[in-house]
């Protein structure tokens, strides 16, 4: 078993309320927490046109840098529901936050999708994403890697063209 010291920051995932992920991350923000809030661009129809909106990539989370002893002070903060973990609160695996940090950084297409998909294993070998792995999946017409956190058993489609991967042997 591994015991993980109280005093180091590390990421969590914290389940929000409803809605509320972007207030839970402009609160965090407010006291002195570093907040990760993976966004999506979707086209959303209103009743006369389409618009282009911004919105979180996994609905009812958002993730933030802290140490244990803080968990309280995190509970309390408006539209936090939980500090996700099966029994206590389990850190999100840094190499899963490095990932969505940079791909905050890119102009890609990104949607969620589901958790469990199959697909072969790849590593993107040219682009901006070089250097990332995760399942190479097609979907509508469009090529895609899904990026995961295990944790919150959430996934992410990053739109990629076919031959900037290759299958990890």
């Amino acid at each position: 078993m591994v015991t993980i010291p109280t005093d180091s920051s590390l990421w969590y995932a914290l389940q929000t309320h409803s809605r509320h992920e972007k207030q839970v991350r402009d609160r965090l923000v407010a006291v002195g927490m570093e907040p990760l809030l993976p966004l999506s661009r979707q086209y959303r129809q209103w009743s006369d046109r389409k618009v282009l909106t911004t919105v979180p990539l996994f609905g009812g989370y958002c993730f933030a840098k802290f140490s244990l002893v803080k968990s309280r002070e995190v509970l309390q903060i408006p539209g936090v529901a939980r500090i996700v973990g099966a029994t206590k609160p389990e850190p999100v695996a840094a190499e899963e936050i490095a990932a969505f940090q940079q791909l905050s950084l890119v102009d890609r297409m990104m949607e969620p999708c589901d958790y469990l998909i199959e697909g072969t294993w790849v590593e993107v070998i040219q682009g901006p994403l070089t250097g990332f792995r995760g399942q190479f999946v097609r979907r509508n017409k469009h090529h895609g890697l899904v990026i995961r956190v295990s944790l919150i058993q959430q996934a992410a489609l990053v739109h990629i063209e076919a031959d900037e991967v290759a299958p990890i042997s």
